[in-house]
Protein backbone atom coordinates (compact mmCIF):
# COMPACT_ATOMS: atom_id res chain seq x y z
CA UNK A 1 0.00 0.00 0.00
CA UNK A 2 3.37 2.44 0.80
CA UNK A 3 4.19 1.89 -2.24
CA UNK A 4 1.51 2.34 -4.43
CA UNK A 5 0.87 5.83 -2.81
CA UNK A 6 4.71 6.58 -3.11
CA UNK A 7 4.01 5.75 -6.52
CA UNK A 8 1.22 7.90 -6.99
CA UNK A 9 2.99 11.03 -5.44
CA UNK A 10 6.24 10.22 -7.89
CA UNK A 11 3.96 10.16 -11.20
CA UNK A 12 1.87 13.45 -10.37
CA UNK A 13 5.41 14.90 -9.46
CA UNK A 14 6.50 14.01 -13.18
CA UNK A 15 3.46 14.67 -14.75
CA UNK A 16 3.07 18.22 -12.73
CA UNK A 17 6.86 18.79 -14.19
CA UNK A 18 6.04 18.13 -17.98
CA UNK A 19 2.90 19.94 -17.91
CA UNK A 20 2.83 23.39 -15.93
CA UNK A 21 0.39 25.77 -15.30
CA UNK A 22 1.12 29.14 -13.92
CA UNK A 23 -0.90 31.76 -12.01
CA UNK A 24 -2.67 32.92 -14.95
CA UNK A 25 -3.73 29.59 -16.72
CA UNK A 26 -0.80 29.43 -19.06
CA UNK A 27 -0.08 25.90 -19.66
CA UNK A 28 3.65 24.97 -20.90
CA UNK A 29 4.08 21.23 -22.27
CA UNK A 30 7.94 20.50 -21.90
CA UNK A 31 9.83 19.42 -25.46
CA UNK A 32 10.34 15.76 -23.54
CA UNK A 33 6.64 15.12 -22.88
CA UNK A 34 6.03 16.63 -26.52
CA UNK A 35 8.51 14.23 -27.82
CA UNK A 36 7.45 10.88 -26.18
CA UNK A 37 3.65 11.60 -26.72
CA UNK A 38 4.86 12.12 -31.08
CA UNK A 39 6.87 8.91 -30.67
CA UNK A 40 3.54 7.46 -29.93
CA UNK A 41 0.56 9.83 -30.91
CA UNK A 42 -1.77 10.36 -28.09
CA UNK A 43 -3.22 13.39 -25.99
CA UNK A 44 -1.06 16.29 -24.79
CA UNK A 45 -3.82 17.64 -22.52
CA UNK A 46 -7.53 17.34 -22.36
CA UNK A 47 -10.26 19.87 -20.62
CA UNK A 48 -13.45 20.20 -20.82
CA UNK A 49 -13.36 23.04 -24.03
CA UNK A 50 -10.42 21.47 -25.64
CA UNK A 51 -8.13 18.92 -26.31
CA UNK A 52 -4.48 18.88 -27.54
CA UNK A 53 -3.08 15.84 -29.41
CA UNK A 54 0.05 14.80 -31.09
CA UNK A 55 -0.93 12.69 -34.27
CA UNK A 56 1.17 9.94 -35.47
CA UNK A 57 0.18 8.11 -38.64
CA UNK A 58 1.49 5.37 -40.78
CA UNK A 59 -1.05 4.34 -42.71
CA UNK A 60 -4.74 5.52 -43.67
CA UNK A 61 -7.72 5.41 -40.87
CA UNK A 62 -11.41 5.13 -40.96
CA UNK A 63 -13.70 7.92 -41.14
CA UNK A 64 -14.24 10.28 -38.59
CA UNK A 65 -17.04 12.43 -37.42
CA UNK A 66 -17.08 14.23 -34.19
CA UNK A 67 -20.51 15.75 -33.03
CA UNK A 68 -19.13 18.47 -30.80
CA UNK A 69 -15.29 18.96 -31.47
CA UNK A 70 -13.46 21.05 -34.22
CA UNK A 71 -10.35 19.61 -35.16
CA UNK A 72 -7.36 22.47 -36.16
CA UNK A 73 -4.63 20.01 -37.81
CA UNK A 74 -1.12 21.71 -37.88
CA UNK A 75 1.44 19.27 -40.02
CA UNK A 76 4.83 18.87 -38.49
CA UNK A 77 6.26 16.00 -40.48
CA UNK A 78 5.66 13.87 -43.71
CA UNK A 79 2.34 14.26 -46.45
CA UNK A 80 -0.71 12.37 -46.42
CA UNK A 81 -3.99 12.24 -48.80
CA UNK A 82 -6.95 13.69 -46.36
CA UNK A 83 -10.69 13.55 -47.56
CA UNK A 84 -13.43 15.59 -46.10
CA UNK A 85 -16.93 15.85 -46.65
CA UNK A 86 -19.08 13.53 -48.60
CA UNK A 87 -20.78 11.00 -47.23
CA UNK A 88 -19.56 8.47 -44.69
CA UNK A 89 -21.44 4.94 -45.03
CA UNK A 90 -21.60 2.20 -42.65
CA UNK A 91 -21.49 4.71 -39.64
CA UNK A 92 -21.23 3.24 -36.32
CA UNK A 93 -20.68 4.92 -33.12
CA UNK A 94 -17.88 4.41 -30.56
CA UNK A 95 -18.10 6.92 -28.16
CA UNK A 96 -20.56 9.64 -27.30
CA UNK A 97 -20.45 11.76 -29.91
CA UNK A 98 -17.44 10.59 -32.00
CA UNK A 99 -18.77 7.92 -35.18
CA UNK A 100 -16.63 5.86 -37.59
CA UNK A 101 -16.94 4.29 -40.38
CA UNK A 102 -15.00 2.54 -43.25
CA UNK A 103 -14.72 5.41 -46.03
CA UNK A 104 -16.16 8.08 -47.52
CA UNK A 105 -17.91 8.66 -50.54
CA UNK A 106 -18.07 11.85 -52.67
CA UNK A 107 -15.77 13.74 -50.44
CA UNK A 108 -13.06 16.45 -51.24
CA UNK A 109 -9.23 15.13 -51.24
CA UNK A 110 -6.45 17.36 -49.83
CA UNK A 111 -2.89 16.68 -49.75
CA UNK A 112 -1.16 17.73 -46.71
CA UNK A 113 2.21 18.21 -46.13
CA UNK A 114 4.70 19.97 -43.43
CA UNK A 115 3.43 23.38 -42.77
CA UNK A 116 -0.05 23.25 -43.71
CA UNK A 117 -2.79 23.60 -41.44
CA UNK A 118 -6.54 22.48 -42.25
CA UNK A 119 -9.83 23.40 -40.14
CA UNK A 120 -12.61 20.44 -40.33
CA UNK A 121 -15.81 21.97 -38.49
CA UNK A 122 -17.66 19.56 -36.05
CA UNK A 123 -19.83 16.92 -37.97
CA UNK A 124 -18.12 16.55 -41.08
CA UNK A 125 -16.63 13.71 -42.04
CA UNK A 126 -12.65 13.01 -42.08
CA UNK A 127 -10.71 10.29 -43.32
CA UNK A 128 -6.74 9.63 -43.85
CA UNK A 129 -6.33 7.38 -47.03
CA UNK A 130 -2.90 7.63 -47.90
CA UNK A 131 0.05 8.47 -45.58
CA UNK A 132 3.26 9.34 -47.24
CA UNK A 133 5.99 7.11 -44.21
CA UNK A 134 5.45 8.48 -41.00
CA UNK A 135 2.79 11.36 -40.39
CA UNK A 136 3.28 14.21 -37.63
CA UNK A 137 0.77 16.62 -36.75
CA UNK A 138 -0.43 18.70 -33.57
CA UNK A 139 -4.24 18.63 -33.27
CA UNK A 140 -6.44 21.24 -31.43
CA UNK A 141 -10.11 19.94 -31.01
CA UNK A 142 -12.02 22.60 -29.58
CA UNK A 143 -15.34 21.60 -27.94
CA UNK A 144 -18.64 23.45 -28.75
Amino acid sequence: MKLLILTAVLVSGFVGAAIAEDSSGVIQIDNQKVAETFAKGGMLLQTNSYKVMAGRRVAPGEVEIHEKDTDVFYITEGAATFVTGGTAADQHTTAPGEIRAPKIAGGEEHHLKKGDVIIIPAGVPHQFTAVDGTFLYFVVKVTK
